[in-house]
């Protein structure tokens, strides 16, 4: 799905995603995370193989959640939903760890904050659909 321009806006800012993915046991799993975008893939960087991408090995189907600045009538704060897929991509987290810091964090900071960071996993998700509060929203 190709992103309107409204939501590569707030996906390319610094707020938060809340990343849905699910245990093995169906339950959901959150984790609040950086993101960017590389083309219409949302991204993100992971050093440590967590439960996050080992949930997303054996089920790829995700959900995010990203709360904007905007309130609109009748006074709800814009918010995006993605529903996609996501594969997980062997190395590169540090360098985008790098380039995400200096959205989230200011443009002189070094991160991660170690010398020779490990290789880690980029999580590239797939836009579905999507959904919230905003101009991306189906009327």
């Amino acid at each position: 799905m190709k992103l309107p321009a409204s939501a590569r806006e707030l996906l390319e800012s610094d707020a938060l995603a809340h990343l849905v993915t699910s245990n093995a046991d169906g339950s959901p799993q959150v984790s609040c995370i950086w993101v960017g975008l590389d083309g219409d893939e949302i991204v993100s960087g992971h050093l440590p193989w967590q439960q996050k991408l080992r949930n997303v090995e054996r089920d790829p189907r995700v959900a995010l959640s990203i709360e904007g600045t905007v309130v609109q009538p009748p006074g709800l704060k814009q918010y995006l939903i993605v529903h996609g897929s996501s594969r997980i991509e062997q190395g590169g987290a540090a360098e985008l760890l790098q380039r995400l810091a200096h959205v989230y964090l200011g443009p002189d900071v070094r991160f991660p904050p170690m010398p020779d960071p490990p290789p880690g996993f980029v999580l590239r998700t797939t836009v579905e659909r999507i959904g919230g509060v905003g101009p991306w929203a189906a009327r």
